[in-house]
This record gives C-alpha cells, structure tokens and sequence, in this order.
C-alpha cells in the first residue's frame, strides 16, 4: 500500500478514535481495531482490496444504530469522511456500500457484497464470537439494563438468550474459509462456556 493510502487510514482511523472516544458497550473503539486487525489477516488468505477493506472495517459503526436512536447512520457519516479526505468515488461508494450491507439485522435485504465486503463481515462477526464476544455480551449488557442470565423469568431478553438467538448462527453465516475456520473454533470455547456457567449456576460442580 503506498504512503497516499497510508495516509488516508490513518488520518480515517483517527476520525473513528475521536468520533467513538465515549462509545462502549462492546462497540467502541477497541472493537474498530480488532475488526480492522482481522480484516487484514482475513484479507491475505481470501483476497480483496485492501484499501478498501480498511476502510470498511475502520468505518462500519461509525453510525451504529444502537447509538443513534435506533437509525442506522454508517452509510451517511462514511460518504461524509472520505469526501472530507478528498476519497475518489468509485472507493467511496465501495466502502459505503460495505457498511451500509453487513449488518446482522439487515441481512435479510442486504444487497449482495462484494469480496471486500466479505471479508469485512466475518471480521466483524468473529468479534462477537470466542472470549471476546462473552465479553462484548456481558459489556452490553451492563450498559442497557440487560441481565447476563435469568433462568426463572423465560420472557427475559438475557446475554445468554443472545448467544443462542444470534451468536451461535454466525459460522454458518461466514462467508470465507478462513473465517469459517476461526468462527468454528471460537464458537466451541464459548459452548463449553456456556455449558460450564450452566452446571455452575445449578449447582453441578
């Protein structure tokens, strides 16, 4: 990657630091870079633009819904960095389209991504998996009122409901080799988890 392109990461990464400096929860910044971190690894076994991935991974919550009164604003504030840092179209319609697409919620009527846009998505679905995604859950979860486990109350939305309504659907949702592979291994650390907090909290062991 060329030092023009260099440039434009960092100075793009250091709008995402500012803009999510108060934004926690499991979705703050320290998400972004590991997102960021595993698009790029994903990227050299799977291919893609790189540029493209970066941008993609650096700007996907930029506007996340559950920070915005429930509308999702990703699309709309990433044309407005990369016009602001002088991005040509053809890219910044690319990485729009990326993050306005990748989205669990949204998946239904997702348009159709490119490979870019692949390997943005399973990075950003790995974070939710392995022990980073108990940790994300339980983050989450402390932030909007949400208990970790209610086994008494069924019609309680719990971080543990969240792993089996969402969290353990997601490697079969990857759509690349490499992030089925480490989908699949972190998705077992967390069953076993789960399994262990249960027996736990029954009095089993």
């Amino acid at each position: 990657m060329c030092t023009k392109q260099n440039e434009l990461i960092g100075n793009v990464a250091a709008i995402v630091r500012s803009r999510l400096a108060n934004q926690g929860a499991g979705h703050g910044y320290d998400h972004i870079q590991r997102v960021w971190q595993t698009a790029r690894n994903l990227q050299q076994k799977s291919g893609g633009d790189l540029l493209v991935i970066e941008l993609g991974a650096l700007l996907h919550d930029i506007g996340d819904a559950k920070f915005h009164g429930g509308e999702e604003r990703s699309k709309e504030y990433s044309m407005e960095i990369l016009q602001q840092l002088g991005v040509d179209e053809v890219t910044m319609n690319h990485v729009c389209a990326i993050v306005d697409n990748i989205s669990f919620r949204k998946r239904e009527s997702a348009e159709t991504l490119s490979l870019e846009g692949q390997v943005v998505q399973d990075a950003d679905r790995l974070d939710a998996l392995g022990a980073i995604g108990i940790v994300r859950t339980i983050e989450f979860g402390a932030a909007f009122g949400q208990p970790f486990y209610a086994p008494n109350d069924a019609s309680q939305k719990t971080g543990v409901g969240h792993f089996h309504e969402k969290l353990f659907k997601l490697r079969d949702l990857m759509n690349t080799a490499a992030g089925r592979q480490l989908a699949k291994e972190r998705e077992t650390f967390m069953r076993s988890f789960i399994s262990q907090f249960e027996r736990e909290c029954a009095g089993q062991c």
